[in-house]
This record gives C-alpha cells, sequence and structure tokens, in this order.
C-alpha cells in the first residue's frame, strides 16, 4: 500500500471519531475526495517541476501516533526563543502538550484548533474564516483540510494587541519510526489588531518525519501581522508549509522564512490583498549543504489599486544542496498605482549545487511600478581579495562575505531576541565568529 492509499484508507478511521453534524465534516469530506482524485503533486506539474516527493511516498509513515509522549522543558528549552517571555502553543508529535504551553483567553484567544471545533464560542469564528482562504484545489492542502484536527487558534479582536508574542511549536519525538503530521494554523486579527507569531517544526531524533502544514492568516482594516518561521530541523525531516493569507484596506502583513535545515522544504506562500493602502511583505533567508532541497513558491495577487509588495530572498548553497525560488506578482487591471517589489540573489559555492529561480510579472493595469530580478553567482573575488589583504584568512573571509550577504533580510525582524537568535544560527552555520558563543 502506498503512502496516497494509506491515507485514503485512514481517512475512515480519523471520520470515526469526528461528530459527522460538525460543518466542517463537510469541509472534510470534501477535500479528500480531492485528494484522492489528484494525489500527489508530481514533477509533470510546472509548478512542482524541480520539486519531487517520490521519495517520501516510498516511506511508511505512521499517519497516526501510536505512543503517549512527555517532554520536559529543560530538554527542549533550546527549540524556543526563552529570551523573552511569549505564549506558547506547543505540540508534541501532533498532540497538544498543556505541560509547554501557555495560552490564553485574556481579551485575545490563543488556544487550540480543537477546541475551537468544539466549542460553541468559537463557532462563528469558524464559520466565517476556517478553509476560506485555503485553496480548494491543491491536493497536499485537500490532504491538510481532510485530517485537520489539530493545530493554533490564534483570535485578535479588533484594537487589541497580545502582551507577548506567541511561539508555535511543533516537536517529533522519534518515539514512532516515520510520522506525518498534519498542523492547521488559524490565525485571525480584526480592524486595528496586532500580534507577533513565531512558528518552528522540531525532530528530537533521526527518524524520519514528513509534516504537511496548512495556515490560514486573515488581516483586518490596519491591522498588523508579523509572522516568522523558522525552519532548521534535522537532516531527515521534510516540510511542505501552505500559508494563505487575505489582507483588507491598510494592513500590513510581514513574513519572514528561515530555511536553514532539514532534507526537504516547501514553502508555498500565498497573499491576497483584497482592499487599498495593503502592505505585504515577503523576505527569506536560504543557507543549504549537503544534498538538502527547499523550493520557494511565492503568489502575490494585486487586486486593488493603490497596494505594495515587497519580496527579497536571499540564498546559499553548498555541496549537492538545490535550491527553486518560483516568485509570481498579478496586477489587476483595476489595481492601478500598485508598487511591487521582487528579487531573489543567490551564490552557488559548490559546481554540485543548484539554483532554479523564476520570478514572475503579469500586469493587466497601466499605472504601476513592477520590478522583479534574479541573480546566480560566486563570491565577490574583489572583496575576497581585500578581506585577505587585510589579514583575514580566506575561510573567514568566505565566510564573513556570506554572513553579510545574507544578513540584510534581518533588518526588519521587529522581535530583537529573535534577530539575534537567527543571527547566531546564521554565523555559525557559515562559520563566523560574532563575538559570542555559538
Amino acid at each position: 500500500m502506498d503512502l496516497k492509499e494509506k491515507l485514503v484508507s485512514s481517512f475512515f478511521a480519523f471520520e470515526d471519531g469526528m461528530d459527522l453534524d460538525h460543518p466542517v465534516h463537510e469541509e472534510r469530506s470534501h477535500a479528500i475526495k480531492n485528494f484522492e482524485t489528484k494525489g500527489f503533486p508530481t514533477k509533470k506539474e510546472e509548478a512542482w517541476k524541480y520539486t519531487s516527493l517520490k521519495g517520501l511516498q516510498k516511506v511508511d509513515f505512521s499517519i497516526f501516533p501510536k505512543h503517549e509522549t512527555s517532554l520536559e522543558y529543560k530538554d527542549v528549552k533550546k527549540y524556543f526563543l526563552h529570551e523573552i517571555d511569549t505564549y506558547k502553543i506547543v505540540f508534541v508529535d501532533g498532540v497538544y502538550s498543556s505541560y509547554l504551553s501557555e495560552t490564553t483567553h485574556d481579551g485575545v484567544d490563543v488556544c487550540l484548533m480543537s477546541s475551537a471545533f468544539s466549542k460553541p464560542m468559537y463557532q462563528p469564528i469558524i464559520e466565517v474564516y476556517f478553509n476560506k482562504v485555503a485553496s480548494k484545489d491543491e491536493s497536499l492542502t485537500s490532504l491538510n483540510t481532510a485530517f485537520c484536527k489539530e493545530g493554533a487558534y490564534i483570535y485578535i479582536p479588533k484594537n487589541k494587541m497580545p502582551k507577548k508574542p506567541i511561539q508555535i511549536l511543533h516537536l517529533a519525538t522519534g518515539k514512532e519510526p516515520a510520522l506525518m503530521l498534519q498542523p492547521r494554523n488559524l490565525i485571525v486579527a480584526e480592524d486595528n489588531a496586532e500580534v507577533q507569531i513565531i512558528e518552528r517544526h522540531q525532530s528530537l531524533t533521526g527518524n524520519e518525519v514528513f509534516t504537511n502544514s496548512v495556515t490560514e492568516i486573515f488581516a483586518g482594516k490596519d491591522a498588523i501581522i508579523d509572522y516568522y518561521k523558522v525552519q532548521n530541523d534535522e537532516p531527515t525531516a521534510s516540510l511542505v508549509d501552505n500559508t494563505y493569507i487575505s489582507q483588507k484596506d491598510s494592513s500590513v502583513v510581514r513574513v519572514h522564512t528561515f530555511s536553514l535545515g532539514g532534507k526537504l522544504i516547501r514553502n508555498n506562500l500565498n497573499f491576497y490583498q483584497n482592499g487599498e493602502r495593503i502592505d505585504s511583505t515577503l523576505k527569506g533567508v536560504t543557507i543549504l549543504g549537503d544534498k538538502q532541497h527547499v523550493d520557494h513558491h511565492t503568489l502575490v495577487h494585486h487586486a486593488q489599486p493603490n497596494c505594495e509588495s515587497h519580496q527579497d530572498y536571499k540564498g546559499i548553497f553548498g555541496d549537492s544542496s538545490t535550491g527553486v525560488f518560483n516568485g509570481k506578482i498579478i496586477v489587476d487591471k483595476i489595481a492601478q498605482k500598485t508598487d511591487a517589489f521582487q528579487q531573489n540573489n543567490n551564490i552557488l559555492l559548490s559546481d554540485k549545487s543548484t539554483i532554479n529561480s523564476k520570478p514572475q510579472l503579469e500586469i493587466f493595469a497601466d499605472d504601476v511600478k513592477c520590478s522583479h530580478g534574479c541573480t546566480i553567482g560566486q563570491l565577490d573575488e574583489e572583496a575576497l581579495f581585500y578581506l585577505r589583504s587585510r589579514g583575514i584568512p580566506k575561510k573567514e573571509a568566505k565566510a564573513l562575505l556570506m554572513y553579510a550577504f545574507a544578513n540584510n533580510v534581518l533588518e526588519s525582524v521587529r522581535i530583537p531576541e529573535l534577530k539575534a537568535r537567527i543571527n547566531k544560527i546564521i554565523a555559525n552555520k557559515l562559520g563566523v565568529r560574532m563575538g559570542f558563543d555559538l
């Protein structure tokens, strides 16, 4: 039995434990039918031309964890941003850990999707927002919808801001030989609300893990959302991250993605601008080695006039690693005065490393300011010579140039402690001494 067949047959067992009268049940039923029809994406599809999931489909993943697990905070503290106080929503092998979490209902709701599905007080929000911006056509998003049960539910009412940033942490213990996880997050910031969120998926052993995650984000008028994805997992962990964002008038949403570790990562990041004076920011740093593979697939759809979007992705690829960047900007006919910028810069450190970059513009308006660009090259020999002429050894000089290349993406990170943490991780991967312990 291949993975697709196992998932389809497992859905019936999953369904037995669900409330069949709940409105979400109909969404799940449609979703599993779509996945059964389409199956896993293949390289025959243009959007998946450079990323293959064939290897993952051969692994005998456990769909539901068979072992109950508990973890001590001291054993996983290093994966938290523990330098500051935060709310925490923690899952261990896909199951909520109340021991490691700190949630709240004090003016805002930071809790679980399972609670949101089951409690009547949350039903108005679920009916308005759940599965409303996520693609109903994309097969892996449909698969997640079919099995959606647990994840982070974050609701910020009008004019509110949580007292602390929010961390979402998914831990895989390795108690299963191979485990598939499908978390589902719903994040809603109503008019003039503000929130900062940090998300991380982390394996604790070398056992195989495949995470198929879906996050829906809704930003109301004048809302501000900062979302940070830290992807620095074990070499046996694979992640498909599907994020869908809907913005209303004058909202600001910034997503930073740091892809620094893992076996295979596919980031599908989709922005839909449904109002005027919207600002969307997409920034990323990728640093790979060995045979790692990261694929960034972005979409910004400008559907209304007077909006901005800014994309800046930096990649450093060594050994036999592979990178993919496919960024698309769509400007509708009525979206006049659009200002859209897209840039993808890459450094190849090895003859065996590869980057496939495809920036795209589809512009149907005539009064716009849109630009895109891509660079692929090696380290600047003149800059390298300059550093070496000042007495810096060749290895350290290369590391400093790479650090400077990647570091400017961090300028817009608005949590100083997170900026310092990412700085340390990047410096450590590149072999740069920054005057502190790494």
